[in-house]
């Protein structure tokens, strides 16, 4: 969906579209660097389930009531966007410090919780773009880490930032340097996908992360707003991410076991861009039933503000189109340990 002043969450993906859908997550997490596989290890627990939440916009449930009502402990807060120039800023406007978003964050970690911060998105000012340079990215993406003392960053790459070679290489060589300058952070890597996995462009960004030696954690796809797909979303889903793991365990060289670990889903509840695709509970059963199997490295969705049923003329930002009971879908996430 489609928040006022920041993005679409979920594209239409496929030949329809013009740019895929991407987003890239960044997580500190408080552990010494390693191999690979062990870094996606250190991202499990609590951490691998981080539903998304948009403070900037309707009605926001209290980050702190759903907690208590689902056992989530972690979120995934969106977004961070380039004030109009190389600097991070909430929806570009918002300072880091100081406003209602800092206020959110204090009060999930006062309730035993914490974050990821998400950066990006598919309207508004990109920080990819207007970042000239690898190491000015890599210092915008450092204000954030650092005013929130960070053990979790999420770089959502959509749109024309996603589409453009040269901003992709950027981001990976940002990501690289704030990998060297946070020991022990985990990387994930979510982008927009086909029903056989991510297509070519984003191929070519698990290629470029690879071939940089970027240590990504997990490599997750958006498995919705495909413009048509095979059975049901939750087994189009499953397709999905078997062409992920594919993709990452032939990128970086990966065993089978190593490429799911290396690995996650972002997707979405309900009613989804597309005309006719809705993601049901029964698909979430079926991607936590995936995700237990094979212990991937993030199950994620967009977004607890859509966890409830609509009233008359709902706001489909705001709720999820579909008959179901508050926070039902954060629910089945929350299960998830990695």
């Amino acid at each position: 969906m489609r928040p006022p002043t920041t993005r679409l969450r979920n594209s239409t993906i496929g030949a329809a579209v013009t740019g895929l859908l991407g987003s890239l997550v960044l997580a500190a997490f408080p552990a010494a660097a390693g191999a690979a596989p062990g870094a996606a290890q250190q991202a499990s627990g609590a951490m691998a389930a981080a539903p998304y939440e948009y403070l900037g916009w309707g009605s926001p449930q209290k980050p702190t009531d759903v907690m208590a009502a689902t056992g989530v402990k972690w979120f995934t807060l969106a977004f961070i966007l380039s004030d109009g120039g190389c600097n991070p800023k909430w929806d570009g406007s918002r300072a880091l410090k100081g406003g209602s978003d800092e206020s959110a964050i204090k009060s999930i970690r006062a309730a035993g919780g914490d974050i990821v911060v998400s950066v990006g998105g598919w309207s508004g000012a990109k920080l990819g773009e207007k970042c000239s340079s690898a190491t000015a990215l890599a210092g915008a993406y450092q204000k954030v880490i650092d005013a929130y003392r960070l053990k979790a960053f999420d770089i959502d790459i959509e749109a024309s930032e996603f589409g453009n070679a040269t901003v992709r290489q950027r981001v990976v060589d940002a990501l690289k340097i704030v990998e060297q300058k946070n020991p022990g952070i985990v990387t994930y890597i979510t982008m927009g996908t086909t029903p056989g996995g991510p297509d070519a462009t984003g191929k070519d960004l698990i290629k470029r992360g690879a071939r940089s030696g970027l240590a990504a954690d997990a490599w997750v796809i958006m498995p919705f707003d495909f413009g048509g797909h095979s059975g049901t979303m939750g087994q189009a889903s499953v397709s999905a991410l078997e062409g992920l793991k594919s993709a990452v365990k032939s990128a970086y060289g990966y065993s089978d076991s190593a490429a799911y670990q290396h690995i996650g889903v972002s997707s979405m509840n309900g009613k989804t861009d597309v005309a006719g695709e809705t993601v049901t509970l029964n698909d979430f059963r079926t991607i936590l039933a995936y995700a237990q199997q094979h212990h991937i490295a993030r199950y994620s969705f967009w977004s607890v503000n859509r966890d409830r049923s609509c009233g008359s003329g709902g706001d489909a930002d705001a709720c999820s189109g579909v008959s179901q009971s508050p926070y039902a879908y954060t629910k089945i996430v929350a299960q998830y340990g990695g």
